[in-house]
Parts: structure tokens; C-alpha cells; sequence
């Protein structure tokens, strides 16, 4: 944390009292403010005001940037701990390492597993997000768990990535029902691969419960993908890891993802997922309202390098980069990222891909938005939590705010 945050922030307010952030700008739902003041009540947004507020503590921050706490909606795990561990302690002790980094909302994502294994995932998911809403005020530190994104297991092989082909089946509603029942609702996106059989059925029925389709994992035409989009698909996983390439003559799946309207692409900004010209051709085609950050990080996030495990793969953790081990201990393809969201906004603004302010956006309300989330996190609004950083001119997280209380 630097210095001049530590200053600034000196920790005034009471817990529960009404107080106001004096903010350098300031980014709400509508623009980007400057000089203002944002006002906090009892956890939640009160509003944003120009006018210095009266009777009233106020923490200054007037050379920072305040933007909404980030929203990672596809995420595996992080120091030490996978969300297929199946530990709801554990993954509060997530929770709470990715407040440290500024994520303040995030969605636990499985991955390609037996039924059973993602059933019982579903549900230490659900009863992690329930602990979090019954802990008492002094204990709501940890980023909030806001839904469950199911990466898998409805792929196909080609594209496999670090996902296991032996547990890669067909789309099944049935499935779908039992693993949200488990997750007491949780659930709000579930992935799978355009050409697997019922996948277009699947689509429809999904939607009609109210979960979000992704693609990706797959090798699927451009036909392919637009009739699951056209049955409700609205979101691809990780453009260009996974899928079907952009040719001149077959656009694939990263074609799809770059020419449909109000769908939505994610990317992984760690450059080494993706060149950062590949990145500013999918923003430049898809605008940056249609592309979510994710990190798609792995329980090695946060953690030294080493050898780790992701499912049933041994995979190795060096140079900020996760790969498979391969039977012979060589190192295979890229399993998944260590990337925190702080970390891709700062990359996009150091590439010059984006502004600053819809760099922010992309890891906070584009992400929700995305997931069917954004009624809850994503933004800076009146009612809504007061999840929120405080910001560096360099997009450094000096300060994360969790229900109005600086963590």
C-alpha cells in the first residue's frame, strides 16, 4: 500500500455511521466525475454530491480515483485453495485474499469433473455464500460470493485446455437442475461446446431458468456457434484460448465472438494468454462494453512457484504462467493464469488498448452484466453495497472498501 494512501485514509469513520469519500474522480454508473464526494450510510451508497457534505466525516482521497470493487466472474481459485476442493472454508479464505487485491465480488467457477464431484462443489459454494450472509458486520471482509459459473462439463476434446476429456459429456438439463438445487440457486452461467448433441436444446432450457450460456471449450463452426446464440447463448469463455480459430473461410468461434451484436467475449489480459494486438482487435470489434476481464485463475494465484494440482492434472506454476506437466515432466499447454483483475486493468492501460475508465468498467460492471449479476455488484449506486477501490493515476488498488468499511 503506498504511503500517501495510508495517510489519506486514516480509518475516521465509524463502522456504521454516515461519512463521505472525497474522490479526484469518480466513476459512476453514467461518466466519470470529477471532484466530488461520495456518500456512504450504513454500508451502502447514499449517492454522490459535488457539494462538500456538512455534519459528516470525510475521508480524502481527492487525488485518487473511486471505482466499483471488481467482479471476477470466472475464477477456479487462489492461494493454496480450487473450488472443486469442495471446503466452504476455504473458500471464505478466498474471499477474503481477493479483497486484499481489490476484487470485491467474484463467482466461484468449477471446472470439467464427474457429476458428483461438481454437485458437491455446487453445494460448499452455497453454503460458503451463506456464511457470508449471516456473519456478523465486524466479519464481512471477504469478496462477495455472488454466483456459481459451471466451466464444464459440456466441451469437447480438441479444445480441451487443462479440462479432462473423460469426464466431457453432453448438455443435459436434468444435470443442470440437480447441481442448482445443490447450489440453492447459485448458479448463474454454465459453459459448454456449440457442436456437442442438445447443445442449441440446452441453450433454451437454461436461459429459461434463468442461466446464462458461455461457449467455448470447442471447436464449433460459425454456424454452430450462431444457433446456440440464437437459442440464448450470450457470453464466450476466454476468446481465442479454447475454440476455433479465425479463418478467412471458416470464421470459427473467435469469429462469432467478434461479429455478433450484445454478446459478450472474455479475455484474459495476462499477455501471455493473449497478445495484447490480439486483445485490441477483439475491444476494437466488440467494444469494450462487450468484453468482460476474467482472470481464470488457478489455486496457484498468490502462491510461489511450483508444482500444483488442477483436477486430476498436475500442472506447474512459473513465470506468472500455469501449464499441464506432461508424463515425461516436460511442460504442456497453459492449464491457467495466476492474474489478479487490478493487475489486467493496469495492463490494458499500460498497452493503451483503453482508457482508464473503461478499463474499470470492463473488471467491474462489464462483468457483471455479463454473468446477469449487475443487479448487485458491478457499479456505484444508490442502495447498492459500497464495494469499492480507491485508485492510483497508474490503476494501483491502494484501497479496497467492503460495505463501506476499508479492508
Amino acid at each position: 500500500m503506498h504511503a500517501t494512501c495510508k495517510l489519506n485514509a486514516k480509518k475516521t469513520q465509524s463502522e456504521d455511521a454516515m461519512y463521505a469519500i472525497k474522490a479526484g474522480h469518480t466513476v459512476l454508473s453514467t461518466h466519470v466525475a470529477r471532484d466530488g464526494y461520495v456518500l456512504i450510510d450504513n454500508g451502502t451508497f447514499a449517492g454522490f454530491t459535488h457539494d462538500k457534505p456538512l455534519d459528516m466525516q470525510i475521508v480524502d482521497y481527492s487525488t485518487k480515483w473511486v471505482a466499483p470493487g471488481y467482479v471476477d466472474v470466472h475464477i477456479h481459485g487462489f492461494i493454496g485453495f480450487d473450488v472443486m476442493d469442495a471446503k466452504a472454508s476455504e473458500l471464505a479464505d478466498v474471499s477474503r485474499a481477493l479483497a486484499q487485491k481489490g476484487t470485491t465480488s467474484w463467482v466461484p467457477t468449477t471446472l470439467t469433473q464427474t457429476v458428483p464431484q461438481i454437485r458437491t462443489a455446487c453445494a460448499a459454494v452455497a453454503e460458503a455464500e451463506e456464511n457470508q450472509r449471516n456473519a456478523a458486520a465486524e466479519a464481512r471482509n471477504q469478496a462477495h460470493i455472488e454466483g456459481i459459473f459451471l466451466e464444464g462439463p459440456f466441451f469437447t476434446e480438441k479444445h480441451k485446455g487443462a479440462q479432462n476429456p473423460a469426464h466431457m459429456i453432453n448438455p443435459s438439463i436434468d444435470v443442470l437442475e440437480d447441481w442448482q438445487k445443490a447450489a440453492h440457486g447459485l448458479i448463474c452461467r454454465s459453459g459448454l461446446a456449440p457442436e456437442r448433441a442438445g447443445s442449441v436444446q440446452y441453450c433454451c432450457d437454461a436461459t429459461s431458468i434463468g442461466v446464462l450460456c458461455a461457449l467455448g471449450h470447442s471447436d464449433a463452426t460459425y454456424e454452430q456457434g450462431m444457433a446456440c446464440l440464437d437459442a440464448g447463448a450470450n457470453s464466450f469463455i476466454h476468446v481465442y484460448n479454447g475454440m476455433s480459430g479465425l479463418h478467412h473461410r471458416n470464421p470459427g468461434l473467435v469469429g462469432c465472438a467478434m461479429s455478433t451484436c450484445n454478446t459478450f467475449g472474455e479475455l484474459i489480459c495476462d499477455g501471455m494468454h493473449v497478445n495484447p494486438a490480439a486483445i485490441a482487435a477483439v475491444v476494437r470489434a466488440k467494444g469494450y462494453e462487450h468484453v468482460p476481464l476474467v482472470t481464470d485463475c488457478l489455486r496457484c494465484g498468490g502462491m510461489p512457484e511450483g508444482d500444483y494440482m488442477l483436477g486430476d492434472f498436475p500442472i506447474r506454476m512459473q513465470d506468472n504462467l500455469a501449464h499441464l506437466i506432461l508424463e515425461d515432466g516436460s511442460m504442456g499447454s497453459i492449464a491457467g493464469s495466476v492474474l489478479t483483475l487490478q493487475q489486467a486493468v493496469k495492463n490494458l492501460v499500460t498497452w493503451n488498448i483503453v482508457s482508464a475508465e473503461q478499463a474499470i468498467r470492463m473488471a467491474s460492471e462489464v462483468s457483471a452484466k455479463s454473468s446477469g449479476i449487475d443487479d448487485v455488484c458491478g457499479s456505484i449506486l444508490p442502495g447498492r453495497r459500497a464495494d469499492f477501490n480507491i485508485l492510483d493515476d497508474d490503476m494501483t488498488v491502494c484501497a479496497t472498501y467492503i460495505e463501506g468499511k476499508r479492508i
